[in-house]
């Protein structure tokens, strides 16, 4: 593997680059029989899956989406949007969010994860007809923004369904470790497991609302379980494990799987990503998502 050029960081911790601390994602072939996948998916938590989408799909979502939002101010002026340069210059953040918000509820982002690449693997690995969630999230991070997603796990925000919901982290665009993008928890999914166990105990006495609610009164702060990753590889005797992430790659991992996110470290491109799920129709659907991810929808 590669030596990584910079230290790196989330949220004011610096990741420690021992080897039994930071470590590289397994990557993954999706055209091994879905039989290989599965058994993979339920040993690690995860499947990095290598160039299972189109790439020029990919890079011309991400060039739509940055000409879209340019009128903000975030693209450096002149630039090709698909480059998404940062501008150095004043954001109109009223704007920007507004124009987030139609993106997101735009016909074409939606076409965009349902994608057949992305419905048919889900079909085939969840055996049966699957339902995407309305709540679909895209995030662009600009270089040395100071806020980066902190450890969690899904299920946090989707108790009110299936724990067999998965999620897909799409990068748009090449996104090397150096941009940031997910980190996981090497073997969390069953410490999310038993996380969410002692979790399930302690809420026992809550309403059902409460229950399922990632601000109640047994949670962490916004659901996360910490924004220390490097005290929290220590605390498990574990490892961070990264990727080089490419267009055309998509994570897909278990509800239970702790992941994070890392500092844009770029000297001038921002990061961009969707996070979206998919679940079994057949299987109980979190009521909660089945409207458009809003900003402070507190999910």
């Amino acid at each position: 593997m590669r030596t990584i050029t910079q230290p790196l960081t989330s949220n004011g911790f610096t990741l420690s680059n021992a080897a039994d601390r930071l470590g590289w994602l397994r990557p993954t072939d999706p055209k091994q029989p879905m039989d290989a996948l599965r058994q993979q998916y339920c040993e690690q938590g995860y499947l990095w899956l290598k160039g299972i989408l189109d790439r020029d799909e990919i890079l011309a979502f991400r060039r739509r989406y940055f000409a879209a939002m340019a009128p903000s101010g975030i693209l450096a002026e002149g630039t090709d949007p698909v480059e998404g340069i940062a501008s150095d210059g004043p954001v109109d953040h009223e704007l920007h969010n507004k124009l987030l918000m139609e993106i997101v509820r735009s016909a074409a982002f939606e076409a965009f994860c349902l994608q057949p690449r992305v419905r048919l693997f889900f079909e085939e690995f969840l055996q049966g007809e699957v339902y995407l969630h309305k709540r679909k999230i895209i995030r662009s991070t600009s270089p040395g923004a100071a806020f980066s997603t902190p450890a969690h796990y899904d299920l946090v925000y989707l108790r009110g369904g299936t724990d067999t919901v998965c999620t897909a982290w799409i990068p748009i665009g090449d996104t090397p470790v150096e941009m940031g993008g997910l980190v996981y928890l090497e073997g969390s999914d069953q410490v999310g497991r038993r996380m969410e166990a002692e979790f399930a105990a302690r809420n026992a006495e809550l309403s059902p609302e409460e229950r399922i609610s990632a601000y109640n009164k047994n949670m962490a702060e916004g659901g996360w379980v910490t924004k220390n990753l490097p005290e929290m590889a220590e605390r498990f005797n574990t490892r961070w494990l990264m990727a080089d992430y490419e267009a055309g790659d998509m994570m897909v991992h278990s509800a239970y799987m702790i992941h994070a996110a890392t500092a844009n470290m770029d000297a001038s491109r921002m990061r961009l990503s969707t996070d979206i799920r998919y679940q079994r129709v057949r299987d109980e659907i979190d009521a909660r998502w089945a409207n458009h991810w809003t900003l402070n929808d507190m999910l």
